[in-house]
């Protein structure tokens, strides 16, 4: 088998029962840890001393702790917190987005009063993105009720858009907000990001926690700048091997998903290590916390390293600190994944853990693909769509093929980076070429159905090939189409056949 709850020889995995909840809420004179100069951590149980014993001399009592607890623990600013803990938790960066945004904005005027001001101007982050290039006059609205707040509260960090028409004539315009704030550097590890969107998980490829949350809580957030919130336990995800030229981040979430199903991390963080992780650039680690949440997780996170630190130079100048889990820290339990193993992976409608193997649908006819989201829509997952064009030698595209570039930059990406053995070809040229349309402007655009005029939305009961992150009926627009989520591999391989197609047929 490819996975296996097994765990980890240096790490200590465990199911929470009642039993254990106990045991760790011992007073300190009962449970004595001492840190030695080997840095492992010893902890013994013993019953409650009856004389008087002496103050350590070695420091507070310190009980290991995984990395989402480390963080959170900042933010409350206790030493130490466990799973299940409702702490005030001071955050970092709230983000919000045209579609909750006003409803946001109208809880913090009723609740704090309309002349109130946010808690920090300069920690807000506002980001129209989701409900765009539409003539829907209740979704341009939305933007302009961000304009007025953002003017009346001088926020600083407000990605405006006001030409409609052309959006490289709007400087400030970012696109989708959770790539938007990996690349204006509002990602950071250590952190505490909230967001009123459920992908904002996205960020915990940072090293942060990093959590969507209603809007009620947002409005609170924006006049007292914290939140009350309950310490998740975590599950961890171990993942070695060299990672196949055939795979992407999106077939190891799609995996996962299909092992513990869309209810099986609710309300957990679900912490991914191991050699594979490693060797993931940061895109594909964002790809991987995006979806965490369609497992049902609180949050996502990944360990900070080199290839963090260097992605987020020149990005911030926002000192921040990085934590890591405990060598002994519990997990609710472990997962142990040997991906040399795995093969490219679907979700069959209509649902994210309706796992299947893409060549076990090869047979399911499809009538349009698409490449976009804070999933699929970035700078990396369209150099892979277009690999896998590359590689067809000069096949066309069977099936109306929609391009979304994430944000601005991914769009100028798309025109510019030459895509490695194409000779100095872009994505762009590349994309011409196959027949596919040509890449829209930067939004969400399709993923989450929006206005009928949005570009590529399933306005029909088609069946599309897509790189987003969900797969309910109606969520790309008609309720009787159907979504097969997928890799930009996978993707891209099937928009050259008219069927779901395992990209191994192209790449191999």
């Amino acid at each position: 088998m490819a996975s296996s709850l097994v765990p980890s020889p240096s790490t200590s995995f465990f199911h929470t029962t009642k039993k254990d909840l106990n045991l760790s809420s011992f007073s300190s004179s009962s449970q004595r840890c001492h840190k030695h100069a080997s840095r492992k951590i010893y902890c013994s149980v013993a019953a409650p001393q009856q004389t008087q014993r002496t103050p350590s001399t070695t420091g507070s009592v310190k009980t290991a702790m995984t990395m989402t607890e480390k963080i959170m623990a900042r933010a409350s600013e206790k030493q130490q917190v466990r799973p299940g803990d409702n702490i005030w938790t001071n955050v970092d960066i709230l983000m919000t987005h045209d579609v909750c945004g006003p409803g946001s904005i109208g809880i913090f005027k009723k609740e704090f009063g309309e002349d109130a001001k946010v808690w920090d101007r300069e920690k807000v982050v506002i980001i129209p993105d989701h409900y765009i290039f539409t003539s829907d006059e209740r979704a341009n609205r939305n933007v302009d009720i961000l304009r007025d707040f953002c003017n009346e509260q001088d926020i600083k960090y407000f990605y405006d858009i006001k030409d409609l028409s052309n959006f490289k004539a709007n400087p400030d315009y970012k696109g989708v907000c959770h790539i938007a704030l990996a690349q204006e550097g509002h990602c950071r590890p250590g952190e505490v990001l909230l967001g009123t969107d459920s992908h904002t998980c996205t960020a915990g490829a940072f090293g942060q926690f990093a959590t969507g949350i209603g809007n009620t809580d947002a409005g609170f957030v924006l006049g007292a700048g914290k939140l009350l919130l309950k310490v998740p336990p975590t599950l961890r995800f171990v993942m070695d091997g060299e990672m196949p030229d055939y795979l992407l981040a999106k077939d190891l979430i799609l995996q996962i998903i299909g092992e513990i199903t869309v209810a099986g991390a609710t309300y957990k963080s679900m912490e991914f290590v191991g050699s594979t992780v490693e060797s993931l650039n940061m895109e594909e680690r964002m790809t991987l916390c995006n979806m965490v949440v369609e497992a049902g997780g609180k949050n996502g996170v990944i360990p900070p390293d080199s290839v963090t630190y260097k992605y987020l130079e020149g990005k911030t100048s926002v000192p921040y600190e990085s934590v890591y889990s405990d060598q002994q820290a519990r997990f609710l339990s472990g997962y142990r994944f040997d991906v040399t193993k795995l093969e490219p992976l679907v979700a069959k409608p209509h649902s994210p853990d309706n796992r299947a193997l893409a060549r076990e649908c090869k047979d399911v006819k499809i009538n349009r693909v698409y490449i976009g989201s804070c999933t699929g829509g970035k700078t990396e997952d369209f150099m892979a769509a277009a690999k896998v064009f590359l590689a067809s030698g000069g096949k066309k595209v069977k099936v109306p093929t929609f391009l979304v570039p994430a944000t601005q930059k991914v769009w100028m990406d798309v025109y510019s980076l030459p895509v490695p053995g194409s000779g100095g070809k872009t994505c762009s040229q590349i994309f011409e070429e196959a027949g596919c349309d040509t890449p829209a402007s930067p939004s969400c655009g399709a993923c989450l159905g929006g206005p009928k005029d949005t570009y590529a939305r399933m306005n029909e009961p088609q069946v599309c090939v897509s790189t987003t992150n969900r797969n309910f009926p109606g969520r790309m627009g008609h309720r009787e189409g159907e979504i097969y989520l997928a890799s930009p591999y996978t993707a891209a391989a099937s928009a050259l056949t008219g069927y779901v197609t395992d990209p191994r047929e192209f790449l191999q």
